[in-house]
């Protein structure tokens, strides 16, 4: 290589600029402005037992240690957990069923489209009625959150599903089984994962709302009593914790697809 081109070569990053882009380093930037403005705007204008970060960080030791925390967690976050497992099973079957089949297409679809619609906490009151304020009205109403957004998802997948690869099937005398889970499936699975992701979220939303509405001990309950008892720092562990769960989830999911189905929108990784 000539020397015009050794001093023309781009240099490479250093330091920390190594470590962090451009991006990150804005992200970075904003929260702690945001969190600057928190701390000046409540000590100047909001009473003495509001939360605000200096406080929240040095309540955090505390909090993280007190094995009621994690107890609420392992509620809520099980309950969620079951809840997706029960949707994900169910949503997908009533999906494919009305993405496949015209007379479940035109019986389901209106109904699906409506309760989708419905808040949560309009049917809540009478889940409780159902199941009780006990632990079951609880994963009820995550199913009820999470299992219409994986039916609408999944049912449209499995009618984008290109009539060219059912015929391929019909050519090779697939059984309806066969196209069943060698075609349709697989290739609702990008819309799937969308109707997974929407899910979760409601999930998680349903499950702290369920716990606010019925008492129930959970992460929801938590925040409810300490922000009831002024103890707003406290509820706020909560809440971090609550939102960390929701990126660590996008974090798994983001790369187990990539693991599972490189092929998935390998394109848009390269842009």
């Amino acid at each position: 290589m000539s020397a015009p081109e050794l001093s023309l070569a781009s240099p490479r990053a250093t330091g920390w600029r190594a470590w962090i882009g451009p991006e990150a380093a804005a992200r970075i930037f904003a929260g702690f402005a945001i969190l600057l403005v928190w701390e000046i705007a409540v000590r100047l204008w909001a009473p003495a037992f509001v939360a605000r970060p200096s406080r929240i960080v040095a309540v955090f030791p505390a909090v993280i240690a007190d094995p009621v925390l994690w107890q609420a967690a392992g509620a809520t976050l099980g309950a969620v957990v079951q809840g997706l497992a029960i949707a994900i099973v169910l949503g997908t079957a009533i999906g494919v069923a009305i993405g496949r089949v015209p007379v479940v297409d035109r019986f389901l679809q209106i109904y699906v489209s409506g309760l989708f619609a419905m808040p949560m906490v309009a049917i809540l009151p009478l889940l409780t009625l159902y199941f009780g304020y006990t632990g079951e009205a609880r994963l009820a109403t995550v199913v009820f959150a999470a299992v219409f957004a994986i039916i609408i998802n999944v049912s449209d997948g499995a009618k984008a599903v290109p009539p060219e690869y059912i015929e391929v099937s019909r050519s090779f005398r697939g059984s309806g089984w066969s196209r069943l889970f060698d075609v349709v499936l697989p290739s609702s699975v990008p819309y799937l994962l969308a109707g997974l992701k929407l899910a979760a979220g409601r999930a998680l939303i349903a499950a702290v709302v369920a716990e606010f509405y019925a008492a129930i001990p959970g992460l929801g309950f938590y925040i409810l009593f300490n922000t009831r008892t002024f103890k707003h720092s406290e509820a706020f562990v909560a809440v971090a914790i609550l939102a960390v769960v929701g990126v660590l989830f996008e974090l798994l999911l983001s790369k187990g697809t990539k693991r599972l189905l490189p092929w998935y929108r390998r394109d848009e990784a390269r842009d």
